[in-house]
């Protein structure tokens, strides 16, 4: 379907929600592809499912937010299936906190994971693309890159640095056969969206199941987006045929965010 078959594919944050359906989905493609994030466990539980259907898959628990085990990961990927052709930068964190009421600290964490991951990653995936003259970065933001809300100064800031980058990098790579988007998702169907729903539910007074209806009433579907969704516009832009593809952010919404 993609064209991306016999890639050598990265996806950090790969062991739960959206990097995990990225994963799969790359796996499916049968494509070699790397996996991380902090959790082992869980990691491995994505590797045997790929592992399952042949896929040749590295399951890396790594810190990507500290580039001594980005520059790591390098070496063990290089070693085991050389250069990373596709890099996908999922891993993310989204709190929300009013701004005047959060802490240093929240602020800090949240361009620690959501900006400097992505740096360290491109800092060291990027060069071996250029090289090669062909290449994939997708950014995995969020349609707060376009448009932003109350009580998430933090994470809209830091996904419209993402997207930043993604137009910087593109810009800097556009005659190199390397190509460098974004995905912007709304609210997705994952683990994280229904802990963000249960934090909303405490502050409004409301149940889960509330907050849950009142983020798909955002979207004019009227539902949340699965993980599925966004790893097929994922595998999209990192076909070959997507080679005329880049500095773009391609929200995955259900039309929440038209502009």
């Amino acid at each position: 379907m993609t064209g991306s078959h016999g890639k050598t594919v990265l996806v950090t944050g790969a062991g739960r929600g959206i990097g995990k359906a990225i994963a799969l989905a790359f796996a499916a493609e049968k494509n070699r592809v790397v996996i991380t994030g902090r959790t082992a466990t869980a990691l491995e539980q994505v590797a045997a499912e790929m592992r399952a259907t042949g896929t040749e898959v590295l399951a890396s628990a790594r810190d990507v937010t500290q580039k001594p085990q980005v520059q790591n990961l390098q070496h063990e990927i290089e070693k085991h299936f050389g250069a990373v052709q596709i890099l996908v930068n999922n891993v993310g964190i989204a709190p929300a906190a009013g701004f005047l009421e959060m802490p240093d600290d929240l602020w800090d964490e949240v361009m620690r994971v959501n900006v400097k991951a992505a740096y360290h990653c491109c800092k060291s995936f990027l060069s071996a693309m250029v090289d090669a003259r062909w290449g994939r970065v997708i950014n995995i933001a969020s349609t707060v890159a376009r448009v932003t809300y109350p009580g998430i100064s933090a994470y809209a800031t830091s996904k419209h640095a993402i997207l930043g980058l993604t137009r910087s990098l593109a810009m800097e790579t556009a005659r190199s056969g390397v190509t460098v988007n974004a995905v912007c998702p709304g609210y997705v169907n994952t683990e994280l969206t229904r802990e963000n729903a249960r934090r909303l539910a405490e502050k409004r007074g409301q149940s889960m199941e509330e907050a849950l209806a009142s983020m798909a009433a955002s979207c004019p579907q009227r539902r949340l987006i699965e993980p599925d969704e966004v790893a097929y516009v994922t595998l999209m832009l990192a076909s070959e045929r997507a080679g005329g593809i880049t500095g773009q952010a391609i929200q995955v919404d259900g039309g929440a965010v038209m502009a």
